[in-house]
């Protein structure tokens, strides 16, 4: 299933994997990694690097044979997550970790654009890599856009990977059309007046009204939106009041909502804001209702997925899709592309913690799947129809 020259980057994969994993560093803030990146694609004889947004990295390979243009992305941010896997290799940053496996994207990436370098017969048209900050915000993906760097060197589609620690290793998983989902944050103000404790009749308590504002749009999804469609809403952090002995006069929640269907999302927009001013109303209070909408759906072009199914067949199978978010959908709206999951759980060794957990660990040597997997789609997407 991997080829012997591919099997033997293990040692390689390995020690890029957890070098980078030591040096974790958050979003529009990577630069020790985008240093080494780069460092990286130089020893591998890279020539043409462009240097983009401070610390992103666009590398191109061209191939001798003509085909199609097409971008790998691996993202490189970290996130603000206390480690506690126990690694020898773990986080030097306290408060910082690869917790959602960026570490292994971009050994992965580094593997690959090893291999080629050494394979310059599988090279076929032109192979642009990118190495992108902030995908868990504020929005690497768009950023890059940006720049133009992807349309001036001609993209047509663009692939990229995660590794999954819901799908069991050995396992690439895809799916076409909608995957993963569109999702906003969303900041909710509520405005009361503020007084002594032992008066309550003299102010309008803030966290009153917010207590009935999380509680009424816990009902949206049960309530607005249809049983078959998806949708999810989770506020994560209450603040508010001064002290113990006074009404609040302010309280600030912030939440996440996600959904597949634009449709369903602009409702849940709607209702959100609707409910918010209404309930905060019914309390003398008034709520300010702040959307960041974030992510696209992460949809997949059907004729990349068939390709994908087809050359990956032994070890393929179709995901379900998720509510999580991935800022890749932004490069969809752009061009054809395709997102798919590398399988990283081993429930022998009890690597079963999910994405930015703590704990979440995975073994290199299941790495080798995706290199193997970006290797095989540069003929077959290039012999698609």
């Amino acid at each position: 299933m991997i080829d012997q020259e591919i099997q033997a980057l293990e040692e390689q994969v390995t020690r890029t994997r957890r070098e980078l994993h030591q040096i974790p560093e958050l979003g529009l803030e990577e630069f020790k990694t985008a240093a080494y990146i780069r460092e990286k694609l130089k020893a591998f004889g890279i020539t043409e690097i462009h240097e983009v947004i401070g610390t992103g990295t666009v590398a191109v390979l061209r191939g001798e044979r003509p085909g199609k243009t097409i971008a790998y992305r691996t993202d490189i941010d970290a996130l603000p997550v206390t480690e506690q896997t126990g690694y020898a290799f773990a986080s030097k940053t306290p408060g910082k970790m690869h917790a959602c496996g960026h570490d292994g994207h971009m050994a992965t990436m580094l593997g690959f654009i090893s291999y080629l370098t050494s394979h310059p017969e599988k090279v076929q048209g032109t192979l642009v890599f990118v190495f992108q900050p902030a995908e868990e915000g504020p929005g690497g993906a768009k950023l890059i856009l940006e720049t133009g760097i992807l349309q001036e060197l001609g993209v047509e589609e663009i692939v990229g990977m995660h590794v999954f620690p819901d799908l069991p290793a050995g396992k690439i998983a895809c799916r076409p059309g909608p995957m993963m989902a569109r999702n906003a944050e969303v900041t909710i103000k509520i405005i009361g007046v503020s007084s002594h404790g032992a008066q309550p009749q003299q102010g309008e308590d803030a966290v009153v009204a917010a207590a009935a504002v999380v509680t009424g749009l816990n009902s949206i999804v049960s309530r607005n939106i249809g049983p078959l469609e998806n949708a999810v809403l989770t506020f994560g952090t209450i603040h508010g009041g001064e002290a113990m002995n006074i009404v609040a006069q302010e309280v600030v929640l912030h939440g996440s909502m996600r959904a597949f269907d634009d449709q369903v999302y602009d409702e849940v927009c709607r209702r959100i804001e609707l409910l918010s001013n209404g309930i905060a109303e019914g309390y003398s209070c008034r709520a300010e209702v702040i959307f960041n909408h974030m992510y696209r759906v992460v949809d997949n072009d059907p004729r990349m997925v068939r390709t994908l199914e087809k050359t990956a067949a032994a070890y393929y199978e179709e995901t379900p899709p998720y509510l999580i978010a991935e800022d890749f959908s932004l490069y969809q709206t752009a061009m054809p592309g395709m997102f798919f999951f590398l399988g990283i759980r081993d429930e022998e060794k009890g690597y079963t913690y999910p994405l930015h957990s703590g704990k979440m660990k995975f073994d290199e040597t299941h790495l080798l799947l995706g290199i193997q997997t970006f290797v095989d789609l540069i003929g077959a997407l290039n012999e698609e129809e």
